[in-house]
């Protein structure tokens, strides 16, 4: 009989500020094409079958205008499927149901070494208080675009010329 192989997490200390590694295999992240496949699998079948809050939420935010700010369902990120994403934002929120592991809280980490802000509400937070689940996310929104703003303000001035273009010469 062989021995099954089981996911083994290492102990918080060991991963203390440690962060992935972007590559160029699986789209950017240390991931195989097989195993991305199948988390795309796995976010479209949670896009046909979704819970209440993940409904109610969605249909909250069809009725919201983010303007360029879309939030998109049932996100791969990295190795992770988030319930709702904002890629110009770099805001992901996640719809906590009670049992939250420590395999996401890893996640979590990861996803913030690259530049993403998760948000967690909880499920019955948004079945039984929509307005407020809608300010906490509204909040994060803002805070978001004004660190973007604050980076693009404070990052160095070219001249307009970029370093990834050779430039013209006009004789």
């Amino acid at each position: 009989m062989t021995d099954r192989k089981t996911l083994k997490l290492r102990d918080a200390s060991e991963q203390e500020g440690t962060a992935p590694t972007l590559n160029k295999k699986g789209r950017g992240w240390k991931i195989s094409e097989k195993r991305l496949d199948a988390l795309h699998d796995r976010a479209r079948e949670l896009r046909r079958h979704p819970s209440e809050a993940h409904k109610a939420l969605a249909a909250r935010f069809a009725q919201e205008d983010f303007g360029k700010f879309k939030f998109q369902k049932q996100v791969v990120i990295g190795s992770a499927i988030m319930d709702f994403a904002s890629h110009p934002l770099g805001l992901a929120i996640d719809i906590e149901e009670p049992d939250a592991t420590e395999l996401e809280k890893r996640r979590d980490k990861s996803l913030a070494a690259v530049g993403i802000e998760i948000v967690r509400i909880p499920a019955a937070d948004i079945l039984a208080d929509m307005e407020g689940s809608m300010k906490t996310i509204f909040a994060a929104m803002n805070a978001r675009y004004r660190e973007k703003q604050e980076r693009r303000r404070s990052a160095p001035r070219s001249g307009g010329v970029r370093p990834d273009r050779p430039q013209r010469r006009h004789d």
